[in-house]
């Protein structure tokens, strides 16, 4: 394999920090959107799309199967023709709850965000 495809599929942890390996995991732009989705009970690729963010597909589907790859979400097929998955989290991805629920007080307190209707909120 050339060295550029080799550092393309290993990615280098910056420190042992446990801030800096969770932003190695999640701390892109889309990450966190598609787990906070997860969590108010989106599951097909379909229902994704739909979010006001307008994720892009592509990019989509890989934060999809990287989230996957990291053990945060599990995909399960729910039909064969044509194939189709749903996902769901983990029990590592529901260790992000509390998390998620901070960030969601942080960003009302701090950041302009609106105070979610009760349906929206991450439990």
């Amino acid at each position: 394999m050339p060295a550029t495809a080799a550092r393309r599929t290993v990615r280098l942890r910056r420190s042992a920090c446990p801030v800096s390996r969770t932003l190695d995991v999640l701390g892109d732009r889309w990450s966190l959107l598609v787990v906070r989705d997860l969590m108010r009970g989106k599951r097909r690729f379909a229902e994704f799309t739909e979010s006001k963010e307008a994720i892009p597909t592509n990019t989509l589907a890989e934060r999809l199967k990287r989230l996957v790859r990291a053990g945060i979400v599990e995909s399960h097929r729910y039909s064969e023709h044509p194939p189709r998955v749903e996902y769901v989290l983990t029990p590592k991805g529901e260790d992000l709850r509390p998390m998620m629920r901070a960030m969601v007080d942080w960003g009302v307190k701090h950041a302009g965000g609106r105070v979610p209707t009760p349906h929206a909120l991450v439990p």
